[in-house]
């Protein structure tokens, strides 16, 4: 077999993406994990498992698009699918939110729920280096910015009531 063959059968082989596939899989998994392991150890609402089910379920629809333009590039706009995941992923945010009275509570999970869905993308988009470093930089802002945040005194808010 010459080397155009090999190259166009290694192009159009279904193990090329079972490979893609599981090695972006595992990695959305494990940067998930560490973002859901932060807010497990905080015993906020979303944890570890739902942080991680956010990110593979996020990279396989952004696998399954990227799949789908290389199969189909005349019938597809990749960018359709993965813009519904970050716009539906405000509903599942919305079930971390909790209300009372006055307080609010929730917010940062439910933010850190979608920053994680964007790692997802990023990471079944192949674009690893942003995924690793915006999960550096999630890690950080939940983990080290709460001392900061706790310490600075808090503005009381007010009601308009018109």
């Amino acid at each position: 077999m010459d080397k155009d063959a090999a190259e166009w059968l290694w192009a159009i082989s279904p193990v090329k993406y079972t490979i893609i596939s599981i090695v972006r899989l595992c990695l959305a998994a494990l940067l998930g994990g560490i973002i859901g392991y932060e807010r497990e150890h905080s015993h906020r609402p979303a944890g570890f498992r739902t942080h991680i089910l956010v990110a593979v379920g996020s990279a396989v629809v952004m696998l399954t698009a990227v799949y789908m333009s290389e199969r189909y590039p005349d019938h597809l706009d990749i960018s359709r699918m993965p813009a519904q995941v970050v716009s539906g992923i405000g509903f599942l945010g919305a079930g971390t939110i909790l209300r009372e009275g006055f307080s609010v509570k929730g917010l940062t999970t439910a933010a850190s729920l979608w920053a994680v869905s964007c790692v997802g993308l990023a990471v079944g988009s192949g674009f690893f280096v942003g995924a690793l470093v915006a999960t550096f930089v999630i890690y950080l802002t939940l983990n080290s910015l709460k001392k900061v945040s706790r310490e600075r005194p808090r503005r009381k808010s007010t009601l308009y009531r018109g």
